[in-house]
């Protein structure tokens, strides 16, 4: 017995220590392939293994670990201290820290609030179309802010409208048979529910002692009514119970082993919580700084082929565009199926005859949140229109059917996206948050609770400050980006990546469309359980060395590669809007999963579509592009 103990006690030290044990195990088991095969290869290859094993067992934090590349680069000899430091701060952080003062802005003036609830008002009341006008709302917003952000926005909005219905305890039947048609119906019923309480009265100062007996259940209060006058008091506290023949309005059994008051109502809130990750995760996809995996790839893939002049905001935002209108409209249609079931005709109704006190009741509660939003503001104006000015930018520099705005300056190639975000963000720190004439000076503006007193009584505050933008400001993304650009910069130097693609090309006998698609499900499977910025770092080199050995066009391989790496919708751990959801309680594990598991098999699906029909003249894939022969015969030599 103390044996056993003993054992078990060492099992759980370890299991303790399991993180410091990969810490120090994984480069100590590893160091015989850079010792026993000295070359920059294996070196190479040694710091690629021992940096993407933290990643994976997020062993130590992904920021810290993206690190690694800084220092063991270094002492193998793969790369120059100053060459590796110079990857960690690239154009795309410049363009991420322009959106994050655009994001912080919005966040600050509870701009996004405004436009959720509007769109959900929009939506209207009925589940199928609430849970649709969130899913819209959540894209738009995912669009511009990080997909952590907008779950974490959106998520409190419905939850306010969920804890309506679960605490009024009022529910329709399963066939949503309980409905208000006109409001003569509705004072009927209060004329109803008035003679049942003066029956009641009636009871009560007729009978000798009446006793009334409250019982609080799981889910509310029931109502016992008990006539006892010369009987025995139960043990239970309790006298025995005589029914009152009185009408009672029919109301829907509720459920005393949940806390919800319908199995409906539990299947409501499911597909609600759901469908906010899923969307944001679907609104990440459209544009370039939508997430941070778009921007992994987009400055991997420029660093690799800087001659490839085809990945802009521009092309990106046509081609992503249609897979999420195509992703949103399946993931709506899995969701009611699944959880609110197939009646799509009750759902796309738009007849305002009959509606369901719930629906009733969602819609006040919608109203009644975006009523304490008061009318628009002046700082709320300013951020919209630099929200539209940013896009308008950016669409504009180089739409590629006509000639874009930077055509106007002598120098070419000079103005990128960041150059746009960086300017405006920029001006962010400068405009006053109030009104420039003086009648507005004795206005006060809506400011954030965090701000100083003296930003409050300066009337030149600009819209937002340091603070605004340091609290937005995803600076482990930063560095975990920077590591990723080291990691391919010393695959590129070392020849690691050549050597890759050589190892693959008993593949060159498979056609493009089934390496795409082999790609897609291996990386949608791994990034179930390791980060999907990780994933992508470590996928990108290796797809873009098989891409040149099988010759065919990495972006083939390389664009749905990255937007599968998203799709990480099957666990709590896929990615942090799971997580969030996940906290709120409405869902469990096996819930995420089986719905989890038809959002992601949508989203390969529609992304294999989409590389095989539009994307096919949008970015020239039928043919190896010269941009990827000269970086092949590079590298070659």
């Amino acid at each position: 017995m103390r044996l056993e103990t003993a054992r078990m006690d060492l099992f759980r030290r370890l299991w303790t220590a399991r993180k410091l044990i990969v810490v120090v195990m994984i480069p100590l088991s590893l160091l015989p392939l850079p010792l026993i095969h000295p070359s920059s290869e294996s070196s190479c290859a040694y710091v690629l293994i021992v940096t993407a094993v933290y990643w994976v067992s997020e062993a130590v934090p992904l920021g810290a670990a993206a690190l690694v590349p800084a220092f063991l680069y270094p002492l193998f000899g793969v790369l120059k201290s100053s060459e590796v430091a110079s990857e960690y701060f690239k154009d795309t952080t410049l363009l991420l820290m322009g959106v994050i003062c655009l994001a912080a802005s919005i966040e600050k003036w509870n701009l996004h609030k405004r436009i959720a609830l509007r769109m959900v008002m929009i939506a209207g009341a009925k589940p199928g179309m609430l849970v649709l006008g969130f899913m819209c709302c959540t894209v738009f917003l995912s669009m511009w802010l990080s997909n952590t952000s907008t779950t974490a926005m959106v998520m409190p909005i419905a939850e306010a409208v969920l804890q309506q219905l679960i605490y009024t305890g009022i529910a329709d039947s399963h066939d949503d048979s309980d409905t208000v048609e006109t409001q003569e119906d509705e004072s009927d019923k209060e004329e109803t529910l008035q003679k049942n309480q003066l029956e009641l009265f009636y009871h009560k100062y007729s009978c000798e002692k009446p006793e009334l007996c409250m019982t609080e259940e799981a889910n509310g209060l029931a109502l016992k009514s008990g006539l006892g006058a010369n009987l025995p008091i139960q043990t239970n506290g309790y006298l025995p119970e005589t029914p009152i023949d009185m009408p009672v309005p029919k109301k829907p059994k509720i459920r005393r082993d949940s806390l919800y008051p319908t199995k409906r109502d539990h299947m409501i809130c499911k597909c609600l919580s759901l469908s906010i990750t899923y969307a944001a995760t679907i609104g990440g996809l459209i544009t370039i700084t939508g997430t941070s995996t778009n921007l992994i790839f987009a400055e991997q893939f420029n660093n690799r082929y800087p001659e490839a002049k085809v990945i802009n905001f521009g092309t990106w935002f046509i081609f992503s565009l249609p897979i999420a209108l195509i992703m949103l409209v399946l993931t709506w249609i899995w969701l009611h199926c699944l959880f609110l079931g197939c009646n799509f005709r009750e759902t796309c109704s738009w007849s305002k005859k009959r509606k369901t006190k719930r629906e009733i009741l969602s819609e006040k509660r919608i109203h009644e949140e975006y009523q304490k939003l008061g009318p628009i503001s002046y700082p709320e104006v300013v951020t919209g229109v630099f929200f539209i000015l940013m896009t308008l930018l950016w669409f504009t520099r180089e739409p590629g059917f006509v000639p874009g705005w930077t055509s106007l300056f002598e120098k070419k190639g000079y103005r990128t996206d960041a150059t746009v975000s960086v300017l405006l963000g920029f001006l962010l720190f400068l405009i006053p948050a109030r009104k420039p004439w003086p009648s507005a000076f004795f206005n006060k503006c809506k400011v954030d609770d965090d701000d100083d007193e003296e930003d409050e009584e300066d009337p030149l505050a600009p819209m937002i400050t340091w603070k605004d933008f340091l609290r937005l400001m995803p600076w482990e993304i930063v560095i975990l980006v920077g590591g990723g650009y080291a990691l391919a910069a010393g695959c590129k130097v070392s020849g690691l990546s050549m050597w890759i693609g050589r190892q693959l090309e008993p593949m060159s006998g498979l056609p493009p469309w089934a390496v795409t698609l082999l790609a897609c499900l291996l990386v949608s499977a791994v990034t179930e359980f390791a980060s999907n910025p990780a994933t992508l770092t470590v996928f990108l080199p290796i797809l873009s060395a098989l891409s040149e050995t099988l010759q065919i066009n990495p972006l083939h391989t390389l664009i749905p590669a990255t937007m599968c790496v998203s799709f990480g919708v099957m666990l709590p751990v896929g990615n942090p809007p799971n997580a969030i959801v996940f906290s709120y309680g409405h869902v469990q594990i096996s819930d995420m999963v089986k719905a989890g598991f038809g959002v992601n098999l949508i989203g390969v699906l529609v992304v294999m579509l989409a590389i095989t029909t539009w994307g096919v003249p949008l970015f020239q894939l039928t043919e190896f592009p010269a941009w990827a022969v000269m970086r092949n015969v590079t590298g070659s030599l």
